[in-house]
């Protein structure tokens, strides 16, 4: 076992306290009406917060973010076998956070969004994954904030990160309101990337005082200013000064009307993409528009997209080439997968590495079969992975047969002979197909497999799951399907 290995185990084994409930606990938090146990040694050993705050004279009767005590009273219960134990409450931070915070401390990492595709009440998108919506951002600054009230530093710094990469996508509304954030907290960092991109989007500065403190606005414009200033500096006098500066106006009018584009995308109004294309000659795929609506957005706005006609289905992006039929092998959605094939996406199509969406799918598969208990592979569903691979592999089946059929000879000769190198050939082409059709069939049935034994062993896998899974499991139906799923 490696040393890393060690120090998931031992992770693990403290994440099991917390989710077994009132196993070995000695402190009993309520929150939101709903009661967390917890272990007094394990959170003074990781918070300096919380060891002053059970080490006082007195137990104190309620905890706020601020680390007051509400009131005094008798000592906490040594064990709830006692009778019942003093129950603490905590009225400043949610239920969620708090729990998020205490799988922090118990763990030492934790994933700071909500759980894909659940319904959240800032987030009216319907299957929305939650990686960059308001959802998102709202938890993420929640959690910002109880890190810092309770001390816990590094879940602070581990926020931070993930709001800076929120923060690229998200709305120009919620970055503000993370600029707000950043500038409270007195994040620079986070007020660096906030502020520039606040300055990018080109509002004007009446629009941004409705959002942001006049102070902060002027520091925007400030921005805005060094900014053109600092493009003209770099620019020979004269003629080719004039020609380069409208070159860095005319970056920044398409860098906002690729922002626009994702707002559009994000609230699924494609007819907005639509006259952006016609009346302000907006080109999708430099926009990379299919391969963004792929990845955060809802099966209905990537067919609308792909009905426009102006984007292209198989073209690659980024250093390592990939199609959007990549992205959606890579997300395991047989919904992306589907209306992408349904609009003639190649599925033998590589990347610069030589690799296929079909290869993606085979190696999300043996990863799966193999150590589907690995961080990163928990959100695998086997039968989504299933139905991708059949799709996938039945479409690269259909274009075999396809291309068989138009290196044909012709029909007009009754017996034409067949010569050795043609018979190889024809028996190569039978053996692929046939070997296409088996892979298809054992994986279908391993995956099965896998899954069966994936329901007779999750009481003993319980213990590996994320923490938040394991404290809000929804059920979840078996996948079938439709064109006309809701994904």
């Amino acid at each position: 076992m490696t040393p890393e290995d060690s120090l998931r185990s031992l992770s693990l084994d403290y994440l099991n306290l917390l989710i077994n409930g009132q196993a070995f606990s000695d402190v009993t938090f309520s929150v939101e009406g709903r009661l967390v146990h917890a272990h007094r040694c394990i959170l003074a050993a990781r918070s300096l917060f919380f060891r002053k705050f059970f080490c006082g004279p007195d137990t104190p009767a309620g905890l706020d973010a601020s680390g007051s005590r509400m009131g005094q009273t008798g000592g906490l219960a040594s064990s709830p076998r006692g009778g019942n134990p003093h129950v603490i409450p905590v009225n400043s931070v949610g239920y969620e956070v708090f729990l998020l915070m205490l799988q922090f401390l118990y763990s030492g990492q934790v994933s700071v969004v909500p759980q894909k595709h659940e319904p959240r009440p800032n987030c009216g998108e319907r299957g929305c994954w939650h990686t960059h919506c308001t959802a998102a951002v709202d938890l993420a600054l929640e959690t910002l904030v109880a890190a810092r009230s309770f001390g816990v530093e590094q879940l602070a710094l581990l926020t931070q990160k993930q709001l800076a990469n929120m923060v690229e996508k998200a709305s120009i509304e919620d970055v503000m309101k993370v600029l707000i954030a950043s500038r409270k907290q007195d994040m620079h960092q986070l007020w660096t990337t906030c502020s520039h991109l606040v300055a990018k989007s080109g509002l004007p500065p009446e629009v941004l005082a409705k959002h942001l403190p006049i102070d902060v606005v002027a520091k925007i414009e400030d921005l805005r200013l060094k900014s053109s200033l600092a493009r003209r500096s770099l620019m020979p006098h004269g003629h080719h000064h004039h020609h380069h500066d409208l070159g860095g106006a005319a970056a920044d009018l398409e860098d906002q009307k690729i922002r626009r584009m994702r707002r559009a995308l994000d609230s699924s109004d494609v007819e907005l993409v639509k006259l952006m294309v016609m009346g302000e000659g907006l080109n999708l795929d430099d926009a990379l528009a299919l391969h963004y609506a792929v990845e955060n957005c809802s099966r209905e706005v990537v067919k609308a997209l792909l009905e426009l006609g102006a984007a292209d289905v198989n073209y690659p992006a980024g250093p390592a080439g990939k199609t959007p039929l990549h992205i959606a092998a890579e997300m395991v959605s047989p919904d992306m997968v589907a209306v992408l094939l349904d609009h003639h996406a190649d599925p033998n199509v590589r990347t610069l590495d030589g690799v296929t969406p079909l290869d993606v799918l085979r190696t999300l598969t043996s990863d799966f079969l193999f150590k589907g208990a690995v961080p990163g592979l928990t959100h695998i569903e086997p039968n989504k992975l299933r139905l991708c691979l059949e799709l996938v592999q039945s479409a690269a089946l259909v274009i075999s047969r396809e291309d068989g059929n138009a290196s044909a000879p012709s029909s007009t000769t009754i017996y034409p002979p067949m010569s050795t190198e043609d018979h190889a050939c024809s028996s190569t082409s039978s053996g692929n197909m046939a070997n296409l059709n088996l892979d298809s069939r054992m994986v279908y049935l391993n995956l099965g497999a896998a899954q069966m034994g994936c329901k007779l062993n999750e009481g003993e896998d319980s213990s590996h799951n994320n923490q938040r899974e394991a404290m809000n499991r929804h059920d979840t139906s078996m996948y079938h399907h439709s064109h006309d799923h809701q994904y």
